[in-house]
């Protein structure tokens, strides 16, 4: 029992650096931020992270699992409704997103994946790899979510799924970036009104 909670506790200082340590990240770049930015953020000794993580890029690695895998859980969860036509599953998810920021007075999004991606894609291959691993999984949910819907007839029955699929997350991460650079929502309000018509069949 005391084995239990001691690999419970050592997973919870884990994931509270993973967070604290990506919220600083993602505003200061990686090459902006260092070991003691991401401690000093978690609240934790300096000695604590190597505990943890073999290097920065080990703790970046780590930190893009630990952000995006419910994040894919979610999506999926959301595109596997079986309550839902395939069709409302993806327009209703991106309904719902953009609404939460139509809620805010000012729009705001930190993209830990986006920050890093632009940064150390090409520097670092693991991380390069990561950050294309979790945005092909998202691609790969998306397609076959869209090959349902064109088994249902509710997208051109000569759709290239995995195509469509691959720019609509074009689309969308274009659209977010639009929008925290106008501090507006506009932009996803357009992306919204196109995925309709790009998923109504001829």
């Amino acid at each position: 029992m005391l084995v239990v909670m001691s690999n419970q506790a050592r997973n919870d200082k884990r994931d509270l650096i993973l967070a604290k340590g990506a919220q600083v990240m993602t505003r200061r770049g990686y090459h902006g931020t260092g070991v003691l930015e991401i401690v000093q953020a978690a609240g934790i000794p300096k000695g604590s992270f190597y505990h943890y993580f073999a290097s920065k890029e080990d703790f970046a690695l780590q930190a893009l699992e630990h952000l995006y895998q419910p994040r894919l859980e979610r999506y999926q969860a959301a595109l596997l409704d079986a309550q839902q036509s395939p069709r409302a599953r993806v327009l209703g998810y991106y309904a719902e997103v953009v609404a939460h920021f139509s809620r805010q007075e000012c729009p705001e999004y930190h993209c830990f994946i986006g920050s890093l991606s632009f940064e150390m894609a090409e520097l670092s291959q693991p991380i390069g790899q990561q950050v294309e691993a979790i945005l092909m999984r998202s691609v790969q949910l998306l397609a076959g979510c869209l090959e349902q819907a064109r088994a249902a007839g509710e997208v051109d029955a000569d759709t290239d799924c995995l195509a469509l699929a691959e720019f609509i997350g074009n689309a969308w991460e274009g659209a977010l970036l639009r929008m925290k650079v106008g501090r507006s929502v506009a932009p996803l309000s357009i992306f919204l009104t196109q995925l309709e018509r790009l998923l109504t069949p001829r």
